[in-house]
């Protein structure tokens, strides 16, 4: 962290952070009015996610998949960016490359009890 507060992160330093402790989602970053953190399931996985409280923003960094939001479903692939609003049920599903995703919470997550 910066004098300002701000922060820059490294996105390969992230993913190997991550593959390193063998955790499927990596926060990096939480302030008030938002977080964020890498998601990564590999191929062939269930994503075990329910509705979140908050708005989400998914930025797809690697991988191919489908993200059902609601009754929709829409393919994704690297380059993709979704809007998810809060309490709208999504999840990933029929992931054929090893997905990861930079997630974006607004305001920050609450943590599950």
């Amino acid at each position: 962290m910066t004098d300002s507060g701000a922060e820059v992160h490294d996105l390969s330093a992230l993913d190997a952070r991550q593959a390193a402790e063998g955790r499927r989602y990596l926060e990096f970053l939480r302030v008030p009015a938002m977080s964020a953190g890498l998601y990564a399931l590999s191929a062939g996985a269930a994503d075990p996610q329910r509705p979140h409280a908050e708005d989400e923003l998914y930025h797809v960094v690697a991988g191919r998949a489908v993200l059902r939001i609601g009754e929709e479903d829409h393919p994704v692939a690297a380059g993709s960016v979704c809007f998810v609003p809060a309490r709208v049920p999504h999840r990933f599903h029929s992931i054929t490359e090893d997905l990861r995703v930079l997630v974006v919470f607004a305001p920050s997550e609450t943590p599950e009890p």
